[in-house]
C-alpha cells in the first residue's frame, strides 16, 4: 500500500497488535510530547512503519514568534523518532502566550510572509531538516491580501526552503467558500516542493440559502475531493499521502479502504482511471 493513515489514539493497540499494511503512519506531535503508555507503543509501532510528524501547534504564523519551550519539545520528539516527514499549517494559533484551540487564518501580505519565513526558518533550523507547510482549509478571505494562497505559498518556497503538504480537501474546501476554481488554485504551484499529500471529509452546512464546507475530518474522502486529487497527481505526480480522520472515528478497516484507494491512484495510471471512473 502507498498510502497511510492519521494514527489516532483508538486504532494504535489493534496496529500495534496486527501490523496491517499502510504506506504511512502520521501522528500529531502534540500528542506525544510526554511519556506515556501510548507513546511507547507508538514507539514500537514506529519501528515497523514509515512514518510522518504532524504539528498542530506551533502557530507559523505568529508575530510573536515560536514558542521557545513547545519548538524544544517538538524537536525532542523529531529528533528521537526520525520521521520521514515533518509538518505544520500555514496558520497562526498563539498570541501574547495565549494558545487559542483552532488554526487561524492570516492575510497573505508581504508583512505576514516576514513573519512565517522567520518562524519556518526557526524551526528548521531547531529540527536540522527541511519541514513542510500545510494549505489551510478558509471559510473567509482578508480585504488586506495583496496576492493568492499559492502566490504566498510559492513565496514561502522560495524564501525558507520549506516543502509544501498539499491538503486537496483543503483546497476543495477552499474553492467552494470563496468561490474559486480549484484547478486554477493548482496553478503556479512549485511542483518540485510538494512532498505529501492529504486527504480527509467535510461537512456540508446549510447558511441562509447557501452552503458552507467545514473541514470537520469526520467522513469518508468526499467525491469531488477524490477527482481534484486525481488532478494533483496528474499534475504533481504521486508523493506519500496520508488518510485524516479526527472526528466520529470510524473502525480502522475504514481508514485501511480509503488508503488502498488513494493508493490505487498513485500508481501509473491509476489517477486517470479515477477520473474517467
Amino acid at each position: 500500500m502507498l498510502a497511510g493513515i492519521g494514527l489516532r489514539a483508538p486504532h494504535l493497540a489493534e496496529i500495534d497488535r496486527d501490523r496491517p499494511a499502510a504506506g504511512l503512519l502520521e501522528i500529531h506531535a502534540e500528542n506525544y510530547l510526554s511519556p506515556s503508555p501510548a507513546f511507547a507503543m507508538m514507539e514500537r509501532v514506529r519501528a515497523d512503519y514509515r512514518f510522518s510528524i504532524h504539528a498542530v501547534g506551533l502557530s507559523l504564523g505568529a508575530v510573536d514568534g515560536l514558542d521557545a519551550a513547545h519548538l524544544a519539545r517538538v524537536a525532542t520528539l523529531v529528533k528521537r523518532l526520525q520521521p520521514d516527514l515533518v509538518s505544520d499549517h500555514l496558520s497562526w494559533s498563539t498570541n501574547g502566550g495565549r494558545y487559542f484551540n483552532d488554526l487561524l487564518p492570516l492575510p497573505y501580505t508581504d508583512e505576514a510572509l516576514d513573519v512565517v519565513v522567520r518562524n519556518v526558518g526557526q524551526l528548521q533550523e531547531a529540527l536540522g531538516r527541511q519541514v513542510s507547510v500545510e494549505n489551510p482549509s478558509c471559510y473567509l478571505g482578508f480585504v488586506q491580501s495583496t496576492m493568492s494562497e499559492p502566490e504566498f505559498l510559492s513565496k514561502l518556497v522560495r524564501r525558507s526552503g520549506c516543502g509544501l503538504l498539499l491538503d486537496a480537501n483543503n483546497i476543495h474546501v477552499t474553492a467552494h467558500n470563496l468561490s474559486i476554481d480549484p484547478a486554477r488554485w493548482l496553478d503556479g504551484l512549485p511542483a518540485a516542493s510538494i512532498t505529501e499529500y492529504h486527504l480527509a471529509g467535510h461537512a456540508v452546512n446549510d447558511v441562509e440559502g447557501g452552503t458552507v464546507l467545514i473541514d470537520d475530518h469526520g467522513s469518508r474522502v468526499g467525491d469531488p475531493v477524490w477527482r481534484l486529487f486525481a488532478q494533483c497527481v496528474e499534475r504533481f505526480g504521486p508523493r506519500p499521502t496520508v488518510i485524516e480522520w479526527d472526528t466520529d472515528i470510524p473502525a480502522l478497516a475504514v481508514l485501511l479502504d480509503e488508503a488502498r484507494r488513494a493508493s490505487a491512484m498513485l500508481l501509473p495510471g491509476g489517477s486517470r482511471d479515477a477520473r474517467a471512473a
